[in-house]
């Protein structure tokens, strides 16, 4: 998708432009994870559109629960079939980003030579190890790992303190990855590095994209890369989501939406795949 300068569906926050970006991964079956992300992602697009001069933090916290209510609300209009979603969003606006998540999708920097995973899973693995129960390495293989703790559209509201929001600061070169769990079991830590770093950022999602279906992975895979680029030229470049394959646990539907970002002191070229 295209966008003019200074526009991301309408989403611009203290007289500076600000871009959306987001990944949901569904759940409660294809009908119903379906309806649950698309409906996270409108959400995101509602709570934006038009805004001017308001906290990003804030209109994320609000969209979020904006999201958690319509789901749930939707999933009672289908006669009480459970249906959710993961969701992980980022904003970002010149070179500051505001992230935030509820479920397992995560959001990753890439800065240098290493990586780190922004935000924090709420699964019941992440709380096992968070305790001390079960060490990082042992999670790939855990028959749990896909548990959920906390997902969009299981209760009918969420916790007062979901969603968590993480903010930090980007600088050229830096790339930014937000997206499905899919990734994990099959894809290591160095691997992201790699791809990251050998490709501009619509190939690399397509080549993370490429390497967990080639690793057999069972889970749906999406993903949306920023890559920041020391320049002061303005440019859009237009990105779109793929299909994803089915998922055999939880998680069954992946919707991923892309917006182009365009900053005064860097210019972040968006790929998106799924």
């Amino acid at each position: 998708m295209s966008l003019p300068p200074g526009s991301a569906q309408g989403v611009r926050a203290a007289g500076e432009p600000a871009f959306l970006l987001a990944v949901a991964d569904g759940m409660g079956g294809p009908a119903g994870g379906e309806i649950a992300s698309d409906l996270a992602v409108k959400a995101l697009q509602e709570a934006f559109l038009g805004v001017d001069g308001s906290d990003p933090v804030v209109t994320l916290k609000q969209a979020f629960r904006k999201a958690n209510e319509t789901i749930w609300a939707q999933g009672g209009a289908r006669g009480g079939e459970p249906m959710g979603t993961t969701l992980t969003a980022a904003v970002v606006q010149g070179k500051f980003v505001a992230i935030a998540s509820v479920g397992d999708s995560r959001a990753y920097l890439l800065r240098g030579p290493g990586i780190t995973q922004v935000t924090k899973d709420h699964s019941l693995v992440a709380e096992h190890i968070a305790s001390g129960a079960i060490k990082p390495a042992d999670a790939r293989m855990h028959p749990q790992r896909n548990v959920l703790t906390q997902a969009l559209g299981l209760r009918p509201k969420l916790d007062k303190d979901l969603p968590p929001v993480y903010e930090l600061s980007l600088l050229p070169e830096d790339r930014l990855l937000l997206c499905s769990d899919g990734f994990y079991d099959v894809v290591l830590d160095t691997e992201l590095v790699a791809t990251l770093r050998g490709s501009e950022a619509p190939a690399a999602a397509s080549a993370l994209v490429t390497l967990a279906k080639e690793r057999g992975t069972t889970d749906n895979v999406s993903a949306v890369v920023a890559q920041a680029i020391p320049t002061r030229v303005a440019a859009a470049v237009p990105a779109a989501p793929a299909a994803a394959s089915n998922r055999t646990t939880m998680l069954v539907a992946a919707i991923v939406v892309a917006l182009i970002v365009v900053a005064i002191a860097v210019l972040f070229l968006i790929g998106a795949i799924g």
